[in-house]
């Protein structure tokens, strides 16, 4: 039987109507900021991260969680007596920062919340110290301060022997030309999709469903020899380093996307009517490769869920499109210029594929 992700037990036609419910509501307390001399910018909601303007700079903020990753490491260190608590401590980081720099922001602090099912989950040291020093990692990679955070127990509310991994970030858009929250956006715009490392850290609730179908489990080996549950594993990248290298180069993005939930169709994010056609696809990384046969999902299902080895977007002028892939590259991040921006219907078309999602597929925003 094939497996989807409303099996798994996510459905973003149930989750989706709530964000809409809030950002309405959120959106009425934007005057607020006006007793600070302060206001914000209306087009970043929607947007991956929230942006205020303080007068010389903007100031950007963005809160995002783990997800069920952790449970993976936890069925993982049962097979090789590693925790992996350094990995999804990426993880967790790289969901905030992968997406307030979206909106062209430099982040500069971050901080951590960690929930566990009981107070005894912090006494086993070899865990404690891979989550403490792959979160100071991943702080160091991005140049980005660890402010502090919060570490409750919540027994009855966690369960026992896990965790929920959170962080918030906090960046800053300087100079304000730097902002990048689509107003340029324009057909002949190019998409640079820049690499995944894997599946990062949507999609897992599939792939946590699909290890109960397979004899071994997480054990189970792909094609190169890894085991299913390592290469789940393999961290989230980092891509702050090229945002902040495309700044230095003087290449300010028509807008970003962060290929999280939703898969690519996150590549029409931005609230205009634009056609987003695809016509390079990056390779498929072997453990999604995998997931897709495994689980038995056709195409769109793969594509409308997963990265598929496509992480990060940027859409930009088409002179520039050749040399921020370059700058990606010399980052350790591969990159292709892989498609276009038209004027027309709001919709993503994949040409190798002979896909194509509408605007009607993607419920994000007001």
């Amino acid at each position: 039987m094939s497996l989807d992700y409303k099996q798994a037990g996510v459905d973003y036609a149930q989750i989706d109507p709530l964000k809409i419910l809030a950002q309405r509501a959120a959106a009425a307390t934007a005057g607020n900021l006006a007793r600070h001399g302060l206001i914000e910018v209306a087009a970043s909601r929607g947007e991956s991260a929230y942006v205020v303007d303080c007068g010389e700079f903007y100031l950007a903020s963005i809160t995002e969680c783990l997800g069920t990753k952790a449970l993976v490491a936890d069925a993982m260190r049962a097979i090789t007596g590693r925790t992996y608590y350094d990995r999804i401590a990426q993880d967790t980081l790289a969901m905030a920062i992968n997406d307030i720099v979206t909106v062209g922001a430099t982040p500069v602090s971050v901080h951590a919340y960690w929930a566990t099912g009981g107070s005894d989950w912090f006494a086993d040291e070899a865990r404690a110290r891979e989550l403490v020093e792959g979160w100071k990692a991943a702080c160091d990679a991005c140049g980005v301060a660890w402010g502090g955070g919060e570490t409750p127990a919540l027994a009855g509310v966690v369960a026992p022997g896990r965790i929920d991994l959170a962080a918030s970030c906090v960046g800053i858009v300087r100079p304000k030309s730097r902002l990048t929250l689509g107003e340029k956006l324009a057909a002949g715009d190019a998409i640079v999709l820049l690499a995944s490392s894997g599946i990062h850290a949507n999609g897992v609730s599939l792939a946590r469903k699909l290890a109960e179908r397979l004899p071994d489990g997480y054990a189970t080996k792909l094609g190169d020899g890894t085991l299913y549950g390592e290469a789940l594993l393999a961290p989230t990248v980092l891509y702050s380093p090229v945002t902040e290298a495309l700044a230095a180069a003087g290449i300010v993005p028509h807008y970003c996307a962060n290929v999280t939930g939703h898969g690519w169709r996150k590549l029409m994010r931005h609230p205009g009517a634009f056609t987003y056609r695809i016509h390079t696809l990056p390779p498929v990384p072997p453990v999604l490769q995998f997931i897709q046969r495994e689980a038995q999902i056709d195409a769109r299902e793969a594509y409308g869920n997963l990265n598929m080895g496509a992480g990060f977007a940027l859409y930009v002028a088409a002179e520039d499109a050749e040399r921020a892939a370059q700058i990606a590259r010399a980052h350790a991040i591969d990159a292709w210029v892989a498609g276009r921006v038209e004027a027309g219907a709001k919709q993503v078309v994949i040409e190798p594929l002979a896909l194509t999602f509408g605007g009607e597929d993607l419920h994000v925003r007001l």
